[in-house]
C-alpha cells in the first residue's frame, strides 16, 4: 500500500513538472523555453566581423575591429605562396622555366585531372582540348585556342609546346577572356589539370 502511494506521488510530481515545463515553453512563441548548457552554443570567441567594444586592455588593441590583418611575413595554414611568379610576362616565362609538376603521373591523378578539366575547362576549351567547347558554339565567341595541332598561344609559341609551369600560371591568373581559376581549384587540383592538359597536347 505504501509503495503504491509512493508511486502515485512520483507520477503526480512528474506530471506536474512536465506540465509546468510545457506551459513555460508555450506561453511566448518567441521563447526557446528552458535552456540547458547555454555556453555550448553561445560562442566564447569573438565573431570575426563584429565590432569590439570593451574595456579589456588586450581587446583595446583591436581598435574596434575583430578581424585583423595578419602579421607581416606570415602564411595561412594550407596556403601556397606564389609570389615568385607575378601576373606578368616575366612571371609567366619564369614559371614556364622553373615550375615542374610535383605530382606523380599516375592513372588516378590523370583521371582526377580529366574530371576537373571537364568541369572547369571544357565548356570553352572542349573535352578534347580543341577549343570547341559548347560555350564557344552557343555564344559564338572566337579566340579559344586548341591544345594540339598548330594553334598559337597569344603569348608566343604553340599551345602544344606549353610547359607545365606556363599552364599552371595561366590557371592561377587567367589570360585574355579566361578568368583566374585559383579560387575554384586548389594547387593540387590545378596540377592535376595541368597533367591532363599535357595529355591533350599529344593529340595529333
Amino acid at each position: 500500500m505504501l509503495a503504491m502511494n509512493k508511486n502515485k506521488v512520483v507520477l503526480a510530481s512528474f506530471c506536474i513538472l512536465a506540465g509546468a515545463v510545457m506551459f513555460t515553453a508555450c506561453k511566448d512563441k518567441r521563447s526557446t523555453g528552458l535552456e540547458y548548457a547555454r555556453n555550448m552554443y553561445d560562442p566564447i570567441a569573438l565573431n570575426p566581423d563584429q565590432p569590439v567594444s570593451t574595456t579589456n586592455d588586450y581587446l583595446k588593441s583591436f581598435k574596434g575591429q575583430t578581424a585583423q590583418t595578419p602579421p607581416a611575413n606570415t602564411t595561412p595554414v594550407g596556403f601556397d605562396r606564389y609570389d615568385d611568379y607575378p601576373n606578368t610576362k616575366e612571371g609567366y616565362e619564369a614559371a614556364g622555366a622553373n615550375l615542374v609538376n610535383p605530382l606523380p603521373a599516375t592513372a588516378a591523378n590523370l583521371e582526377s585531372g580529366k574530371h576537373y578539366f571537364k568541369v572547369f575547362c571544357s565548356p570553352c576549351h572542349g573535352e578534347q582540348g580543341d577549343g570547341q567547347g559548347h560555350l564557344v558554339k552557343i555564344e559564338k565567341f572566337n579566340g579559344v585556342p586548341s591544345y594540339h595541332g598548330d594553334a598559337a598561344s597569344s603569348r608566343g609559341g604553340l599551345m602544344k609546346d606549353l610547359t607545365a609551369g606556363k599552364i599552371y600560371h595561366t590557371i592561377e591568373y587567367g589570360l585574355n577572356n579566361m578568368g583566374s581559376h585559383a579560387s575554384q581549384l586548389s594547387p593540387e587540383e590545378r596540377w592535376k589539370v595541368v597533367m591532363y592538359v599535357q595529355q591533350l597536347q599529344k593529340i595529333q
